[in-house]
């Protein structure tokens, strides 16, 4: 007869940084069940919008999470815009756009070393960081900071991004290319990461689609679904944009579709500096909500759909700020997932649905 047993897993596993706890039902080495437990860092970050007002507020939204805070940031701005009814400059949609696609690179080659750190492969890992290095050396020279860059906000921006500045973006990610293609290369064509990744943690479309599964984790299973393809903001001007789907639903689909998304977002924010407007870049607002206004956006953060909703009540003080992050609504998947899987790969598995705590417990 089998044994039966619970393992907790986290917060304080090696492999598992963010501050989820999981009870692990094991059956010999299997996963039975995966019971997940979240609220160890709550912060209440929706609450203080009683006591700052909207634009101070900017700054707190703009932390729910280093890894998105541009996103964050963006969102909460555009939401804040559409409840006061401030259509803002070109220039902005793109220079934001520009900023969130360079987040979108950020995020997944630190997701990229963290896999790579999984497997034990050293050598990876400090190459999928030193890329990301470049990425954070353009926040801070153009933002002035590496993570939160408090450069959005209602209205449009505090200062612009100079056209030799957004050049040089360019000649950057352009020189990252053939570095990053070798470094893909390794991660999708290696045997000994591909061993690691193939058929682990298989979620099918159909339960993709049941679970709300959103972002590269949804879009590993088959699920054709990515915000930007609504064409707000500077979106709208692209091309082309087509959303990175695979169909094999395992940690190598996971891999694969965020890989492609990285040189996806490198061919946009060269596209959006090549037709950047030059018609300002706007200011802070004056105007006050009216009591009851409202405001709601939804971003495709890089690790899926983010909603923002904001209402008024006439004062300086919004009277509710509400998310809803990418991670809140994976969580389910990611219980899906550990299903009936070996012990071994409950890492591998859970690194590659890329769970943002931080952003989930705001």
């Amino acid at each position: 007869m089998a044994h039966r047993s619970v393992i907790p897993f986290g917060p304080q596993h090696p492999v598992l940084p963010e501050p989820l706890h999981l009870d692990l039902v094991i059956e010999d080495d299997r996963v039975i069940e995966a019971i997940p437990q979240i609220g160890f860092v709550h912060r209440g970050l929706e609450k203080l919008t009683e006591k700052r007002d909207m634009h101070q507020f900017g700054y707190i939204a703009e932390r729910i999470c280093g890894i998105c805070a541009v996103g964050h940031s963006c969102g909460y701005a555009s939401a804040c815009e559409r409840m006061l009814d401030i259509e803002v400059p070109g220039r902005v949609q793109y220079i934001r756009t520009i900023l969130h696609e360079l987040s979108r690179i950020h995020s997944h080659l630190l997701w990229l070393g963290l896999l790579a750190d999984a497997f034990g492969f050293e050598a990876l890992f400090y190459r999928s960081w030193t890329l990301r290095e470049q990425i954070l050396k353009i926040f801070e020279s153009t933002c002035g900071g590496r993570v939160i860059l408090s450069i959005n906000e209602i209205g449009g921006l505090k200062h612009d991004i100079e056209d030799s500045e957004l050049a040089g973006i360019v000649q950057t990610l352009d020189a990252m290319r053939p570095d990053y293609e070798a470094l893909v290369h390794t991660f999708l064509d290696d045997d000994s990461c591909g061993e690691r990744l193939h058929g682990v943690g298989v979620i099918s479309k159909k339960d993709a689609l049941e679970l709300s599964m959103v972002g590269p984790f949804g879009r590993a299973s088959g699920v054709d679904y990515d915000v930007r393809v609504f064409g707000d903001g500077a979106y709208a001007d692209l091309a082309a944009f087509e959303p990175i789907v695979a169909s094999d639903g395992d940690c190598y689909a996971r891999c694969q579709v965020r890989c492609a998304e990285v040189t996806q977002a490198m061919d946009i924010i060269k596209e959006l500096v090549g037709k950047i407007p030059h018609d300002g870049i706007g200011g802070r607002t004056k105007l006050t909500p009216a009591d009851g206004a409202r405001g709601e956006v939804v971003i495709e953060q890089p690790r899926g759909e983010a909603y923002y909703y904001v209402r008024g009540n006439g004062t300086k003080n919004l009277d509710r700020f509400r998310v809803r992050t990418p991670t809140s609504q994976n969580l389910a998947g990611l219980t899906h997932a550990l299903q009936g899987v070996l012990l071994a790969n409950v890492p591998m598995i859970i690194l590659t649905i890329d769970p943002c705590i931080s952003c989930t417990e705001r």
